[in-house]
């Protein structure tokens, strides 16, 4: 019943942003009219905030109450969440959902002045670009990620930029977004600049942002999810789960990346304990 319940909603509001996103796309105004990019601004940042709000609450309630008995023992800490944390997580997450409003007003302002590599026919490229892109798209990410967190975790720079984050000692879904303004904005410029100059089809586009949205939760429930066999086989070894995570908001000084753990097992920055930690939380 829970699961059919996750899966349906999950699909009703994916819909709901294709029905939107077929409506701009045919209709869209003249977004450098700062009247209707502050409108736009506005629509993006309820899409970006809705689904936040859609999937930290289903992972909460699924991972965490719902299902509480038998996920419990794959928990990574033990301890409760301070008093007042999901309240300061959901107001920051705001405050970065409006960042990313504003970067998708720019990014279809961009795109409809002509400077976007967006394209909407999947025939314009050969079809095996869909993939590709999407594979290049996330390669890029995770190494302008992975470069950057380790650059935010300068002292001087983490107490600035990062510390807001790191202010959830124990990850939660709700900690997914909860970033300082200036390392939301570091964030949000990401999609803008490659799609500068790296074509992708609009449709493998929304799989990237569904991707991101849903990973950064995952990464964020502080409770392992992934079964053994996956966590043991090279593609399961090679990708970023709860337990990986976890250990960098405990650690600090490890697991930097932010979908696969290749750049930090390639620059020694992978926590000495993960391996053993995962082996435990996916033997329970």
């Amino acid at each position: 019943m829970q699961p059919l319940f996750f899966r349906t909603t999950f699909v009703s509001f994916n819909l709901s942003f294709y029905c939107l996103k077929q409506e701009l796309v045919v209709n869209l105004p003249d977004v450098s009219n700062p009247l209707w990019f502050l409108i736009i601004s506005f629509i993006v940042y309820a899409v970006v905030v809705g689904r936040y709000f859609l999937l930290s609450w289903l992972f909460y309630r699924v991972f965490h109450v719902w299902r509480w008995e038998k996920w419990k023992s794959k928990k990574i800490n033990q301890r409760d969440y301070n008093p007042g944390q999901f309240r300061k997580e959901i107001i920051r997450s705001n405050m970065t959902a409006i960042l990313f409003g504003i970067s998708g007003a720019v990014l279809l302002l961009l795109w409809q002045k002509g400077y976007m590599k967006i394209y909407e026919d999947i025939h314009a490229y050969p079809l095996w670009w869909l993939p590709v892109s999407l594979i290049a798209a996330l390669i890029l990410q995770e190494t302008y990620y992975y470069w950057l967190h380790r650059w935010m975790h300068i002292p001087v720079v983490f107490r600035v930029v990062h510390k807001w984050h790191h202010d959830s000692h124990i990850a939660s879904p709700w900690t997914a977004f909860s970033f300082h303004p200036i390392e939301g904005l570091i964030q949000a410029i990401f999609l803008p600049l490659i799609l500068l100059f790296l074509p992708m089809n609009l449709y493998v586009l929304i799989v990237m942002l569904t991707i991101m949205s849903i990973s950064s939760v995952i990464n964020h429930l502080d409770i392992e999810i992934y079964p053994r066999w996956f966590a043991r086989n090279i593609f399961g070894k090679s990708m970023i789960g709860a337990t990986h995570h976890a250990l960098h908001h405990k650690q600090y000084k490890y697991n930097f990346g932010l979908y696969f753990t290749w750049l930090d097992r390639l620059f020694k920055t992978e926590s000495p304990v993960y391996d053993d930690l995962i082996d435990e939380k996916t033997s329970i």
